[in-house]
């Protein structure tokens, strides 16, 4: 079992995979850099290789999927994760560690927000969409995470072993985000310096497609984390829809004794019983979410037991 374990997940990073993992292993002298290659068609696999990382595959595209290898494979007390293109400092690394190993932190967050990432950064998008993401979700689920994003994060042994890694691609990261915050898991924040990408590197996020996703995971999540919420609050607006198309119809029952526009009547009914329907679905599932979260707290005992065993091999 390693004490530390840096996971540098990569695709065609052969200009910056280097000095990453170099940089690392200079300021983490005791930890183990894992280097997993996600089908690069460059070099990246060698160079890391040759820096004094340990190389491995990961065949089905995609970050969520090296991450679901990595934490499948890795047994350590403390796991640093970040990305291949030199665009976060190795410095802040021994304080996040630190943090995880001594604090009992079960994620850190490395937060770019707070420092350089809004003047470093040179895609606008992409600075929106962090700053929606962020307040999304700490609106939604009352988290106080400065950096939802940040593909820089350090994790306990706990956190790692009971992380169901669902999602496949960059909006990964959005997950172990509300996940961390769902389970009532201990998040901090480190703020670290952010450089933008060295010429001739290319960012592999799609600033559209991705930010969809990535606002799709939110929607899914919050559906699934915070059913009573979610359905309650789409049983209000149909229940209001129906209020709002049956008060004419009412008022001119009241005032005639005739319902001349049956038509919307029945509609609004069938809306209204729909909206019924939403509201015990999310009581029923918030019931279920509690025994889940039972379940998850035994799971979390289960996993010290394993990192235990892990010691001792």
């Amino acid at each position: 079992m390693d004490t530390i374990a840096v996971l540098i997940p990569c695709y065609n990073e052969e200009k910056t995979v280097q000095k990453v993992v170099s940089d690392f292993r200079a300021v983490l002298p005791q930890a183990t850099v894992y280097v997993y290659d996600n089908n690069s068609t460059d070099h990246t696999s060698q160079l890391a290789a040759a820096a004094g990382a340990v190389v491995r595959h990961e065949y089905q595209q995609g970050k969520g999927n090296v991450l679901r290898r990595m934490f499948r494979e890795i047994d350590a007390e403390c796991y640093i994760l970040v990305d291949g293109d030199d665009t976060y400092p190795a410095e802040s690394a021994p304080e996040m560690a630190r943090l995880v190993l001594e604090h009992q932190a079960d994620m850190v967050v490395g937060d770019r927000l707070s420092s350089t990432y809004f003047t470093e950064n040179k895609r606008p998008f992409h600075n929106f969409g962090n700053s929606l993401v962020r307040a999304s979700i700490n609106r939604l689920f009352g988290a106080r995470i400065q950096d939802i994003m940040t593909g820089y994060r350090a994790f306990s042994f706990e956190f790692v072993k009971t992380f169901p890694v669902l999602s496949r691609g960059f909006e990964i990261e959005t997950e172990m985000s509300i996940h961390a915050v769902q389970r009532n898991m201990q998040v901090e924040n480190v703020v670290i310096d952010y450089r933008d990408r060295p010429a001739g590197s290319v960012s592999k996020l799609n600033t559209y497609s991705d930010g969809l996703k990535v606002l799709g995971t939110i929607a899914r999540l919050y559906k699934n984390y915070r059913p009573f919420g979610f359905f309650t609050s789409i049983a209000a607006i149909l229940a209001l829809i129906s209020v709002l198309f049956m008060v004419p119809v009412f008022a001119e029952y009241l005032r005639t004794g005739l319902v001349p526009r049956f038509p919307t009547l029945i509609v609004c009914g069938f809306v209204m019983v729909a909206a019924l329907m939403l509201f015990v679905a999310g009581v029923i599932l918030s019931s279920l979410l509690a025994k889940d979260k039972r379940d998850f707290e035994f799971h979390l005992q289960q996993a010290s037991v394993w990192k235990e065993k892990a010691r001792r091999r």
